[in-house]
């Protein structure tokens, strides 16, 4: 039985578990049916009380899916179309402009020639009050010369509120809206969408085209895009235009949240391209300034109830020509000329702390007002926490020094993709080994965030199919499909996550749980020691909730063993 159980996906073993309850008619007459019942449920709240004190109740899913072709979508299928018209704007895309979410950066590219700047936008169809005027740029990557990148910021929104806008003139002009979200509201209720490493393959539109379909409002994007930088020469570009249009479908209507991953970095010697992030940051801006980060790499937002954190996972300093890294060889390189790889070998703490990075997140953390914006999420590309072969431990560096802080400012959840493949934690960390000293593994602890990689998304590079065995302790779920996931905040004590399987075309419910906020739920449990001392020996928000969902059918079975007990002792009872 604790082998079936362990099996099993906690909404799923709630629906079996009810099932005791769904016929009462059968139930309150028959004692001795009772009674077994409700020792069979005395025996699971038995074995879930054992597993998750112990933490060993991850799971491994055995699924292996038909896997499509992970090869890119070709450049003249009609999901890159260009629109018509000469001139027409295109690769549209907006993200949040400012601090609190009354304001849009809405970006598109012009392929012939400048154009107009000018966004027009209203409240109505058709009918446009407004304008703003945007700024204009262009690059270069090898010989490739790109579009002419158009970004405009949009300000004074209203909360709540769905705008028209218009870019573009005459015949060429195109149309969209988008919506603005509630205003700062501890309660504020809103849908995140979550996706990582894209790519532009037949799994990307999968994932892309359920997304849509998901009732999200806006996307947690959690790194590596176009993976144009798998291309070479003018290719390089041309797959980022492609990518561009791809996710305009999208893109254009609701605001992506962008953070970089490796794919971004481009460091293409042999085409004489050394500087990081050349294409990402031409075309894809961020509101970082409002937030008082001197990159666009790293930033932060608020919106509706919560307060998202972007950290870069690639950016020791800032990339300018005169700071050097000093490697293993005591030879200095300018950090432009150093590869990415290099980097990454040569990381650590001391590479994170005391940067730029480094010193804007210390002070961000103390920006935090948990009482308006109860939800804190961080978003960053290498997972901290990983039990699968590809890119095992590349996340230490980044979790030995911002790890600490994780847990004293009790994040929710910390969102991550690079490993192609889907993986949820339990509340775990590993804070207090020092080298010398402390428990050298991760332990349950009720203030640390949940870390969920979604780094399945459908790029060409395939599925990490590969996990370690047996399963870490700290690893609740995980498989190898691709997919996305959906965080909806109900209000400032709970939120409802789901990671859906893209399963042969359809999207498939996999993994869920109710994310109860650290805040709160540490506030409201203040002073209730022996309601504390359970939700300590939680695992998990999914173990906390399953737990209480348990308990209370326990008690309501306990009623009706009571009421039969009862019908067993009257004198018609006892003559039958």
């Amino acid at each position: 039985m604790f082998e079936a159980y362990k099996t099993c996906q906690p909404f799923f073993l709630m629906q079996t578990i009810e099932l005791l309850l769904a016929d009462r008619s059968i139930i309150m007459p028959k004692v001795v049916e009772t009674q077994s019942k409700l020792h069979q449920l005395i025996l699971v709240f038995v074995i879930f009380s054992g597993f998750v004190k112990n933490g060993n109740a991850g799971k491994t899913s055995s699924f292996i899916r038909s896997e499509w072709p992970s090869i890119d979508i070709p450049l003249d299928n009609e999901v890159f179309a260009v629109p018509k018209g000469h001139n027409a704007p295109q690769q549209v895309h907006i993200t949040q402009g400012d601090y609190n979410g009354k304001a849009v950066i809405i970006s598109w590219v012009t392929p012939d020639e400048p154009g107009t700047n000018e966004v027009q936008y209203g409240v109505s169809k058709k009918k446009y009050d407004f304008t703003a005027e945007g700024t204009v740029r262009n690059y270069t990557f090898y010989n490739y010369k790109s579009g002419y990148i158009h970004q405009c910021l949009v300000d004074g929104l209203e909360y709540e509120t769905k705008y028209y806008y218009k870019i573009g003139s005459g015949d060429s002009s195109r149309e969209f809206w988008f919506q603005t979200p509630p205003k700062i509201n501890p309660d504020a209720p809103y849908k995140f969408g979550i996706i990582g490493d894209l790519g532009q393959t037949y799994n990307s539109l999968s994932t892309l085209e359920h997304y849509i379909k998901s009732g999200a409002q806006a996307v947690l994007f959690v790194g590596d895009l176009a993976y144009a930088d798998r291309y070479k020469y003018n290719d390089v570009g041309l797959r980022w235009d492609s990518w561009g249009r791809f996710v305009e479908r999208s893109a254009a209507y609701q605001p992506w949240m962008w953070s970089a991953g490796n794919h971004e970095i481009e460091y293409m010697p042999y085409m004489g391209e050394v500087i990081p992030f050349k294409s990402y940051l031409n075309r894809y801006p961020t509101p970082h300034l409002a937030s008082k980060s001197s990159s666009a790499l790293w930033y932060a937002i608020r919106r509706a109830s919560a307060h998202i954190i972007v950290l870069s996972s690639y950016s020791p300093f800032e990339p300018k020509e005169n700071l050097r890294l000093e490697c293993i060889h005591m030879v200095k390189i300018p950090i432009v000329q150093c590869a990415p790889w290099v980097l990454g070998l040569f990381t650590r703490v001391s590479i994170v702390k005391y940067t730029p990075q480094w010193e804007w997140l210390r002070e961000e953390l103390k920006r935090v007002d948990r009482e308006k914006t109860p939800w804190l999420i961080v978003l960053v590309h290498i997972p901290i926490y990983n039990s699968n072969e590809a890119h095992f431990m590349e996340g230490e560096s980044m979790r030995a020094v911002f790890e600490k802080w994780f847990v004293r400012y009790k994040v929710d959840v910390v969102f991550a993709g690079h490993v192609h493949a889907y993986e949820r934690s339990y509340r775990v960390s590993n804070i207090h080994y020092n080298v010398s000293s402390g428990d050298r593994y991760p332990a349950a602890d009720e203030s640390a965030p949940v870390y969920i990689t979604v780094g399945d998304g459908g790029n060409q590079e395939g599925l990490a199919g590969r996990f370690r065995d047996p399963q870490p302790q700290y690893s609740a779920f995980r498989e190898a499909s691709y997919g996305h996931s959906t965080l909806e905040i109900k209000n400032r004590t709970h939120a409802i996550y789901h990671w859906n399987r893209n399963d042969d075309g359809k999207k498939v419910p996999i993994d869920a749980f109710v994310l109860h906020n650290q805040y709160c739920w540490a506030v409201s449990t203040q002073g209730k020691k022996s309601e504390k001392k359970k939700i300590e020996e939680a695992s998990s928000d999914e173990c906390c909730w399953l737990g209480f969902k348990l308990l209370t059918i326990f008690q309501e079975l306990q009623k009706l063993f009571q009421v039969t007990d009862n019908i067993s002792r009257t004198p018609e009872a006892i003559s039958r």
